[in-house]
């Protein structure tokens, strides 16, 4: 069966059977796994993208993600092993290569670095704990603060190939894809939902089904909020930040950079950023950026621009603690964050709607099982308790 055609009257739309059992609104890295889990079930699948192909405007864009199972949280860690065996899974799937394991640094705040520690043995996961000058002796390209905890179980996923590969996989196993079609307006009923839908063209259309899967990150309130709120179940504030990572040339060999996390430890620093990551961008230079400090904005009123705070904060710290990269080789990236504020996600059901938001800069490693879990919730299987609204909200 085909979609009604736009031709046709809501009226007439509304009225015909439905063509797709699940609409999945939006195709960046949770759209994709999630449009790729159902059609994986046999569900029949929507994928609508209110931009084009492989655009910039979200949170999903980029060449690469640091994959890590540096987390604190017994749960957040087992989740990572079990990304990690379905980023292989999409692999032998597509025959593509998405995960570089060039192993994590973890260093800097001793509590943060022993908190991860017990985690990972708790969890099994190998590790070990060097001594600074140990750990920059084996990563000249760093400066490295109180100790490193290090772990070969991470690295870098090639996100853009990632992506990628589940849209291809998600059509390979039946859903249909639409580009450059918006979101115009959606109405939640006992019965499913009805969606409006506006094509490139300016032509709409509108589509009736039982189940819609809203994997759109920092729009997630304009989409869904108020009926959230008439459900009684309200989304919890979602910070909507734009990031300015940037990329930095090095002379050194692309193996000499794993990924890296720094905890500062020194107050001062710790005072301006909470965190900062790094990891090589094969042929763009080393990514390095701060966690969450960007400005707050709509996701509609981006100006893509760096401010000259966050460079300036940007630089001094690489200039300190990443000696192995050209501080004046500065190229910008932006991108956006939104984040819950325990920086847990939203994955939950507000009626026939499947919410999916809070990612935070960290969502991107999870991405095939945040499919698994956001098809799960679609067809009826709560999300763990951690993600659902009222915990989430209550946090």
């Amino acid at each position: 069966m085909t979609e009604p055609s736009p031709a046709e009257s809501p009226a007439e739309s509304t009225a015909a059977q439905p063509a797709w059992d699940h609409v999945v609104v939006g195709a960046g890295v949770v759209g994709a796994a999630t449009a790729r889990a159902l059609a994986r079930s046999g569900a029949r699948v929507l994928v609508v993208e209110r931009f084009a192909r492989g655009h910039e405007a979200g949170s999903s864009h980029g060449a690469t993600r640091i994959f890590r199972r540096g987390y604190t949280a017994d749960d957040y860690v087992a989740m990572t092993g079990a990304a990690l065996a379905e980023w292989r899974e999409l692999e032998r799937e597509t025959g593509r290569d998405l995960l570089d394991l060039t192993g994590a640094v973890d260093h800097g705040d001793p509590a943060v670095l022993d908190a991860i520690q017990a985690a990972f043995e708790r969890a099994g996961v190998a590790h070990e704990r060097l001594a600074p000058a140990e750990a920059e002796a084996r990563w000249p390209g760093l400066r490295i603060d109180t100790s490193a905890l290090v772990h070969a179980e991470a690295g870098r996923l090639r996100s853009a190939d990632a992506i990628e590969a589940m849209l291809d996989s998600a059509v390979a196993h039946g859903a249909e894809l639409r580009f450059e079609t918006r979101l115009r307006d959606l109405d939640l009923t006992d019965e499913g939902a009805v969606l409006r839908l506006e094509g490139a063209g300016g032509a709409s259309s509108v589509v009736r089904v039982a189940s819609v899967v809203l994997a759109v990150g920092s729009w997630a309130h304009d989409l869904v909020a108020e009926h959230a709120v008439a459900a009684g179940t309200p989304l919890p504030p979602v910070r909507v930040t734009q990031e300015q990572p940037a990329h930095f040339a090095s002379a050194l060999p692309d193996e000499a950079w794993p990924s890296f996390v720094h905890y500062p430890s020194d107050p001062a620093l710790r005072s301006v950023v909470s965190s900062v990551y790094g990891l090589l961008t094969p042929g763009e230079g080393v990514k390095v950026g701060t966690h969450g400090t960007g400005r707050e904005v709509h996701p509609d009123e981006r100006d893509f621009a760096p401010t000259a705070e966050g460079t300036a904060v940007l630089r001094e710290y690489v200039a300190r603690w990443v000696p192995g990269v050209d501080v004046d080789s500065l190229v910008p990236i932006s991108c956006l964050y939104d984040t819950t504020p325990t920086e847990d996600f939203v994955l939950d059901r507000v009626g026939a709607a499947t919410v999916a938001t809070g990612f935070a800069g960290h969502g991107f490693k999870f991405g095939p099982l945040l499919g698994t879990l956001l098809a799960g919730v679609a067809t009826g299987t709560p999300a763990p308790e951690r993600f659902r609204l009222g915990a989430v909200a209550a946090s």
